[in-house]
């Protein structure tokens, strides 16, 4: 007898909207103004480049007195910072920024993106005022989830 082939194809379709218009699904960080604090260039550069990718604005600072700078002049819907960089701390630093005024800064959503990934320091990074604690390295997916997440559930 014969054989039997059986196919599954998935299908993109894009469907026009009144206009005519393609009408293309928003990414994830569209709008978003994220600040980044890491004093590694090679680590601002990819944090950078992965949240630009995905329609963020990003100002990315190497300092802790440069990111208290910044964070009331440009308001961020998401903060990222280093935990070890030379001087002051990112816990030094959070702690710092959730004494400020809302209208300052202080209540920005913050993201903890360390090396140090065992739960001692994820416990101390929740303690010191982060939401999150994310280990170094990161997939570029995983750190575009967590920060749109992240600014989903502090907007409400």
């Amino acid at each position: 007898m014969g054989t039997a082939l059986e196919a599954h194809l998935n299908i993109l379709l894009f469907i026009p909207d009144a206009n005519g218009e393609i009408m293309e699904e928003p990414l994830p960080l569209n709008g978003l103004r994220i600040l980044v604090v890491d004093d590694d260039e090679d680590s601002r550069f990819y944090i950078s480049t992965v949240l630009e990718a995905d329609g963020a604005t990003v100002t990315a600072v190497t300092s802790a007195p440069a990111a208290l700078e910044m964070l009331p002049k440009l308001q961020p819907d998401a903060f990222i910072c280093d935990i070890a960089m030379p001087g002051e701390d990112g816990y030094a630093l959070i702690r710092k920024v959730r004494s400020l005024k809302a209208d300052k800064g202080g209540r920005v959503p913050a993201v903890a993106l360390t090396a140090y990934g065992d739960s001692e320091d994820r416990i101390r990074a929740l303690e010191a005022g982060f939401q999150t604690h994310v280990a170094k390295p990161v997939d570029p997916g995983e750190l575009v989830t967590i920060v749109a997440n992240l600014v989903a559930f502090c907007r409400g």
